[in-house]
This record gives C-alpha cells, sequence and structure tokens, in this order.
C-alpha cells in the first residue's frame, strides 16, 4: 500500500480508495498524494475537493483506477 501512495507522490497519479472515516463510516474517494507520513499521509480529495490528512490504518481498499474505454458505433 506505501509503494502505491509513494508512486502517485511522485507521478501525480489519481487513486481510488475506500476508507472509514473515525466514526465509522466507509466512503470511497478518489485523491492524488501530497505527502506520506509514518502513520498518516496528506492528499488532495476529489469528493471534499480540498486536502485532507489521512490515517493508513483507516484505508480498507486503494487501487488505481482503470481507464474507461468506449467502443464507437
Amino acid at each position: 500500500m506505501k509503494r502505491l501512495l509513494a508512486e502517485s507522490l511522485r507521478s501525480g497519479i489519481k487513486l481510488e480508495m475506500i476508507y472509514l472515516s473515525d466514526k465509522k463510516v466507509v466512503t470511497q474517494r478518489t485523491i492524488k498524494v501530497l505527502a506520506i507520513g509514518e502513520s498518516t499521509f496528506k492528499a488532495f480529495c476529489y469528493l471534499r475537493r480540498e486536502e485532507r490528512l489521512f490515517k493508513l490504518e483507516n484505508i480498507l481498499s486503494i487501487t488505481v483506477p482503470r481507464k474507461k474505454y468506449f467502443r464507437g458505433a
């Protein structure tokens, strides 16, 4: 997981994350990593449209989003 976050930080790719808040609310977010600490990381959250601080232990899933391809008729 930390390797994927580091790759996002290095390359600027967006990630999709399923996150459990401290209030036990599960959300799906698209993020762009800005900084990585020992147990937290800062990212721009496209759901909230602002920079947020996330706990690594609260990540339920994190992936690179699949590209969407459209076929013409």
